[in-house]
């Protein structure tokens, strides 16, 4: 087969709702006679034993170590007059404003101190800002939904670690694990109307962290900022929890090994816009990357881990700095599921001529 060849695969989706919303019953379609997809029975196995095991967190947790030091009503109700009014049922991934941001500042080499809630609106940058001539910035992205009366997080202590180790690469300050939870539990308390009713979608938080600070020659920012936001959505891609179609590319490349792919940077993300605009174009959803060097190994979707399903074994790319290591992607890979066996390797893409059945989770 020549090396440009194209391969459509098609997998399910479950990315976060894998957590809240039940997968389809009826087994996925094929797109051709190679292609299997992962099953009902499967994947809601997975969403059992990741709701029970993993740290589903309730945003008004008494005895959580993660208190909020939000002013805040400590209990939401489901009417229609303390929701948005706007059409639930319509939910896509778009940004929608809402009524509150966090904000928190610091200089280089020093600590965050607590923040506070504003009005959502523009923020003014210098033209000489670090974020926008070096591109010193990361970004994270984690969701709010109800569920049985409460408002939930899943696992947002994650998020929080994975944002201090990009810190950490990318040469900036970074919140601490609590401070960065309470800044999620406050802004989400605050956004409360804008949570969508149970099973219409969930509330998405981007936490940002950017060198703000005025920076001509190339070096650290002088000053960085800690910016929450949050808007309602609904699928991340526009089929749901239906299978997608995705294009196998080889000669483009999202990350290469000493780089940053495998931290949430900022930077990591507009490299893969050619890429995907061709393969939209060419009514695929997204792009499965090829590793850089040998061009052959799977590592990820624009903004989903994979993991592929042959017999009891299920096996998802290894994560060696080229593959952002998924908050979901990591409590699919602490579970035990019944009868099945969880390994991280190297997963030619070759073997996706096989049967086998695909899942992803994402955005991560």
């Amino acid at each position: 087969m020549e090396s440009n060849a194209v391969v459509a695969v098609s997998i399910q989706i479950t990315f976060f709702a894998l957590l809240a919303l039940s997968p389809p019953p009826q087994l996925c379609r094929h797109i051709s006679s190679s292609f299997l997809l992962s099953t009902h029975a499967f994947l809601s196995a997975v969403q059992k034993q990741v709701l029970a095991s993993a740290s589903c967190r309730n945003v008004n947790e008494a005895d959580s170590p993660f208190r909020s030091a939000a002013v805040l009503s400590d209990s939401y109700s489901t009417e229609a007059s303390e929701l948005a009014d706007i059409d639930w049922d319509n939910l896509g991934f778009g940004f929608l404003p809402t009524d509150y941001m966090y904000m928190t500042k610091c200089t280089q080499g020093g600590k965050f101190s607590k923040g506070e809630l504003q009005r959502f609106g523009n923020i003014e940058l210098n033209p000489s800002a670090g974020i926008l001539n070096y591109g010193q910035g990361l970004f994270e992205g984690l969701k709010a939904y109800r569920k049985d009366g409460n408002i939930l997080l899943f696992r947002p202590e994650e998020n929080a670690l994975r944002m201090r180790l990009g810190a950490e690469r990318m040469c900036m300050p970074s919140p601490t694990v609590e401070q960065f939870v309470e800044a999620v539990k406050e802004t989400v308390l605050a956004n409360k109307r804008w949570v969508p009713p149970p099973g219409k979608g969930s509330l998405y938080i981007r936490p940002l962290l950017m060198g703000s600070g005025a920076v001509l020659g190339l070096a650290s920012a002088p000053e960085y900022t800690f910016l929450i936001y949050v808007s309602p959505v609904g699928n991340y891609f526009k089929e749901g929890v239906a299978p997608i179609n995705l294009i196998v590319e080889h000669e483009l490349h999202r990350a290469t090994p000493g780089g940053t792919g495998g931290v949430k940077t900022i930077g990591n993300y507009a490299a893969v816009l050619k890429a995907q605009s061709a393969a939209k174009a060419k009514g695929y959803s997204d792009v499965l990357y090829l590793d850089c060097v040998h061009k052959k190994y799977l590592e990820e979707v624009s903004s989903c881990n994979i993991f592929m399903v042959k017999g009891n074994v299920i096996s998802t790319p290894a994560i060696k700095g080229t593959i952002l290591p998924g908050i979901t992607r990591k409590s699919i890979m602490l579970l035990e599921t019944k009868g099945s066996r969880l390994r991280s390797t190297l997963c030619q893409w070759m073997n996706c001529l096989m049967p086998m059945k695909f899942f992803a989770q994402g955005p991560r």
